[in-house]
């Protein structure tokens, strides 16, 4: 999928467009969003966005909703163009999963607070905290949602290291839900071409 560094109605595809590219590079571009996917633990997946990834997404839900006109358009880039990450930084999506309805309400409401518990923390450099849900609030005193929207902001040091190779770890050090994982090198390299200094 063709990137144009910002998205716009004049740069998304038409719907037969996009049918026509969607047969031949869907396959790569669930390829991609599993590369950009670390699993955390035994129910949290971090997806890492960009511009690729969010387009493809604002494409699918103009496929799926069959929406053509300006104002529908405006509104899908709206909701999701904010998850392309900007200079210094990594944007994802939260998904917390419990398949059993009952463990995923008892579970939610223990992680009040979890998604600004979740870090990246560059080899040598201190933990980076979530900066989670700008656009709107996604829990209450008494529980969280299942998605949250996070950006990590990365100083110039960590994106030199990470941009020469260092090692990178996701965690999370919320009381009911610690988990730590390394981000395997594929993922890492994908995400180093999202940092860019200004």
């Amino acid at each position: 999928m063709q990137t144009h560094g910002r998205i716009t109605p004049d740069n998304l595809m038409s719907l037969e467009a996009y049918a026509k590219w969607r047969q031949a590079h869907h396959g790569e571009m669930v390829a991609l969003r599993q590369l950009r996917s670390v699993t955390l633990g035994e129910h949290m997946r971090v997806q890492f966005e960009s511009e690729a990834t969010v387009r493809y997404q604002i494409q699918e839900m103009l496929r799926i909703e069959k929406i053509f006109e300006e104002d529908g358009i405006a509104h899908e880039i709206a909701a999701y163009a904010p998850l392309v990450p900007q200079g210094c930084q990594w944007r994802a999506t939260l998904m917390l999963a419990y398949p059993d309805a009952q463990q995923r309400q008892r579970e939610l409401t223990k992680l009040v607070g979890v998604a600004s518990r979740v870090f990246v923390e560059v080899e040598g450099h201190p933990r980076v905290y979530a900066i989670a849900d700008e656009d709107q609030v996604r829990e209450t005193a008494t529980k969280t949602s299942a998605v949250h929207f996070m950006r990590f902001d990365l100083d110039a040091a960590m994106t030199a290291f990470v941009q020469a190779g260092a090692g990178v770890r996701l965690g999370c050090d919320h009381t009911h839900y610690p988990a730590h994982v390394d981000i395997a090198a594929p993922t890492l390299a994908s995400l180093a071409g999202d940092l860019n200094p200004a």
